[in-house]
């Protein structure tokens, strides 16, 4: 079964966001990690500012986590990214304020800023402007940090060498912020096409079940031709010979004294006459001639008339109602007409089974559309379901039983209504009625 593709943004900046939505949310995952995970360094380096430093740390850990709540609601999802310049930013200001109180350019946690800088640029979307003012801030809150705390900067060029590294990770994050942009651009361009190609394919799967179905309605109307013409060749002799007898029959004076004998002859040969249109009507509709042969005027009446005869037996107790217009002409193939006829009423008395209604009822209205004639067959069975509307037409769908049919009968007619420039269309209320209407060009 064909499943449906899935959705990518529609834009370049929607596809962004979506990456930024991800990302972020798992940065703040971690940064959150990180952040409590520190309190273990500063019982290492520092334990005589271990509690303020864990303090800090508990209040920047809870301010990303109500960040990475906030992205779940409406506000969240609008202002996200003023929400991850917010959180982004706290990690390098805890940092400073430690070295503002602690050792100032001697304290180890400068490489803690390294570290955000080149995680930030290397996990987040940031353009190059994001990419250089975030590390420029991180330069200046280390600056201040520095020059700010009591005693200002001890080591001078320990201090500078420091602000030359900071320099080349903000380097470093803005040369991956160039090319990762570029990355996304052509991820989208690629994602994109490939999401095109996926819908032509799909379309042209469709094409081609619709091409199967159509081989197979043709394969199986051409065994149906050639069965009917049989049919008719060998039973037209015994038919004419009986015909012959009982119009013989009829003539006798025996029969015109005897009411009886005249109804019973009179009954036998409309059995037979019913034999023959039975057996004609058979073979127009599965017969149909090749080339412009098959466009052609005919009378839709008569291809009505036809269909209800030949779905006679699953139409047995149902009222089939049929008005139709004075001039019923019509342009087209009539025995591809009749087919769709047949599979209209033969679903509506299926419907009509399943509803058990007290006075079930087809009908089969033909009305003058302009330059076309349309058709419609609606009945009053169990309807079909909103869920199914949208998918009647679809080649292999179908709502029977396993092996009860194989869900081509209406796609096919769909495909011989679209031939003759017309669309096969649906409308239904669940358990009232389902109205199928289509049209033909007139002559």
């Amino acid at each position: 079964m064909a499943t449906t593709p899935p959705h990518l943004p529609a834009t370049l900046e929607d596809a962004l966001k979506e990456h930024l939505k991800f990302y972020s949310r798992v940065t703040c995952k971690v940064a959150i990690l990180l952040i409590v995970g520190g309190v273990g360094l500063d019982a290492a380096f520092y334990p005589q500012h271990m509690t303020e430093f864990a303090v800090v740390r508990v209040l920047v850990a809870l301010l990303i986590l109500l960040t990475l709540l906030a992205y779940r609601t409406p506000f969240g999802d609008r202002n996200i990214r003023w929400l991850t310049y917010f959180w982004i930013a706290l990690p390098q200001l805890m940092i400073a304020w430690m070295i503002f109180h602690a050792d100032g350019e001697n304290s180890i946690y400068f490489v803690g800023l390294t570290f955000a800088i080149s995680g930030i640029g290397f996990f987040l979307p940031l353009t190059i402007l994001e990419a250089f003012l975030f590390s420029s801030l991180t330069l200046l809150v280390y600056v201040l940090a520095c020059v700010l705390r009591t005693g200002g900067v001890q080591d001078a060029h320990l201090f500078h060498g420091q602000i030359i590294f900071i320099v080349f990770y903000a380097v470093i994050s803005v040369v991956i912020s160039i090319y990762s942009g570029r990355w996304r651009k052509q991820a989208h361009a690629l994602q994109s096409e490939v999401q095109l190609k996926n819908r032509e394919l799909m379309e042209t799967n469709r094409t081609l079940a619709e091409v199967k179905g159509q081989l197979l309605q043709r394969e199986k109307m051409a065994a149906i031709g050639t069965l009917s013409a049989g049919l008719l060749h060998e039973l037209n002799n015994p038919v004419n010979y009986s015909l012959m007898a009982i119009n013989m029959g009829l003539t006798c004076k025996a029969t015109a004294s005897d009411e009886m004998l005249k109804e019973s002859l009179t009954d036998a040969r409309e059995g037979m006459q019913r034999i023959q249109n039975i057996v004609t009507d058979l073979k127009t509709f599965a017969y149909q001639k090749p080339g412009q042969d098959s466009q052609r005027p005919f009378l839709l009446e008569n291809a009505v008339r036809s269909a209800v005869r030949l779905a006679g037996y699953e139409l047995k107790g149902i009222d089939v109602p049929i008005e139709l217009p004075q001039d019923t002409h019509v342009l087209g193939d009539e025995p591809a007409i009749i087919g769709v006829l047949i599979n209209l009423l033969s679903n509506a008395a299926l419907a009509l089974q399943a509803a058990k209604r007290e006075q079930p009822r087809i009908a089969i209205t033909v009305t003058q559309r302009g330059e076309r004639l349309g058709v419609s067959v609606r009945d009053n069975g169990t309807g079909i379901d909103p869920a199914n509307l949208g998918r009647v037409f679809e080649p292999f769908f179908t709502t029977r039983d396993v092996g009860a049919g194989l869900g081509l009968g209406l796609s096919v007619s769909y495909g011989i209504v679209q031939r003759h420039g017309g669309t096969l269309a649906v409308e239904s209320e669940p358990g009232q009625w389902t109205e199928f209407t289509f049209d033909l060009p007139r002559p």
